[in-house]
């Protein structure tokens, strides 16, 4: 049966249009266009992750799921007791260590008229010594000539050994207390490092404590929160998320084809599926350095005869300007379809 004529006019008419699309499409500079759209978009926060610092048990928790917070209110609090039973011993440490520094540096202060005492002892003995020494050679003559007794001059003679032994023990006495000097400092030193070393264990101890506060690093709202009064928790365990709500920003992830003509700071407008009466003003913030493909673990490699060239794509960081109407009930995760104006 003859096909009739007004399909064979319809077909036609179909293929000139198939034919015409498909060289547009293969002429047609895609980059060219002045306003770049994608519905590979989502909207993204760069929320904060809070994790202890110490291990311990939750003694208390102060917020509940999708709560609002401020920079540095409390989130929970750790059991503290066993950090404050371990401060209160560094404390008593460092005590016992400023006292040792006291009694070295009082010692070492003593030492200076321990020295001068010894040297006064020495000049007395030496004048005893004199002394000594001119009776011993008196009776020595007065013995020759028979006006002193040979006992006298034995007495005198006696006397001076004795003052001379006596001065030479000053004299040890005297060294000794010199040589005593460098070994009280250099205890002196070693108690100063005892003693530093009690502070920063009493600042670790303190700094512990404190990390039993846990605070929120950022403006936002509580999510993805497990803690739970009870739990015993380990440092760098995740316990809740905070989204900073009012910084939200949209990931666009646009085709290498799309890319010739879009730069950081160009104007863009934002539509999100979940509200679609409302049309967010944006700009663009940043561009990836490298599409998605290249920071996967195992990259493709077209090695073989048959390659199929796929377009890739890159990442836009597109901001949301703040004080929009509607721009509250903005939420991460939510799918969204930004529009590049590459075109001033």
């Amino acid at each position: 049966m003859p096909m009739p004529k007004a399909s064979k006019i319809a077909i036609g008419g179909l293929t000139v249009v198939a034919l015409g699309g498909a060289a547009w499409t293969m002429t047609n500079d895609e980059g060219a266009s002045a306003r770049q759209t994608t519905d590979n978009a989502y909207v993204q926060a760069d929320f904060s992750t809070v994790s202890p610092r110490v291990n311990g048990t939750i003694a208390n928790v102060l917020v509940e799921d999708n709560q609002t917070v401020k920079r540095g209110d409390l989130l929970a609090i750790i059991d503290d007791r066993d950090f404050r039973v371990a401060l209160s011993s560094a404390e008593a440490d460092l005590k016992i260590a400023r006292a040792n520094v006291a009694a070295l540096t009082g010692q070492l202060e003593r030492q200076d008229s321990v020295i001068a005492q010894a040297s006064a002892a020495i000049d007395e003995s030496r004048a005893a010594v004199s002394l000594a020494e001119a009776n011993a050679q008196r009776y020595g003559d007065l013995a020759q000539d028979g006006s002193a007794s040979r006992q006298e001059q034995q007495e005198a003679a006696s006397r001076l050994d004795a003052d001379r032994a006596a001065t030479a023990g000053k004299r040890s006495a005297f060294t000794g207390a010199r040589d005593q000097l460098p070994i009280l400092r250099a205890q002196l030193e070693q108690a100063k490092g005892q003693l530093g070393r009690a502070q920063a264990a009493v600042d670790a101890a303190r700094l512990n404590l404190s990390y039993t506060r846990i605070r929120a690093p950022i403006d936002g709202v509580v999510g993805q929160r497990t803690v739970r009064v009870g739990n015993v928790v380990q440092a760098g365990r995740s316990l809740l998320a905070v989204v900073p709500v009012s910084d939200l920003y949209v990931e666009a992830r646009y085709r290498e084809n799309q890319m010739t003509n879009i730069r950081a700071g160009q104007g863009a407008s934002v539509r999100v599926d979940a509200l679609p009466d409302l049309v967010f003003k944006g700009k663009v913030e940043s561009i990836a350095p490298a599409t998605g493909v290249s920071y996967a673990e195992v990259a493709p490699a077209n090695l073989s005869g048959n390659f199929t060239k796929i377009a890739q794509r890159l990442a836009v960081r597109i901001s949301i300007s703040g004080g929009q109407p509607g721009i509250e009930r903005l939420r991460v995760g939510m799918s969204a379809v930004p529009t590049v104006a590459t075109r001033n």
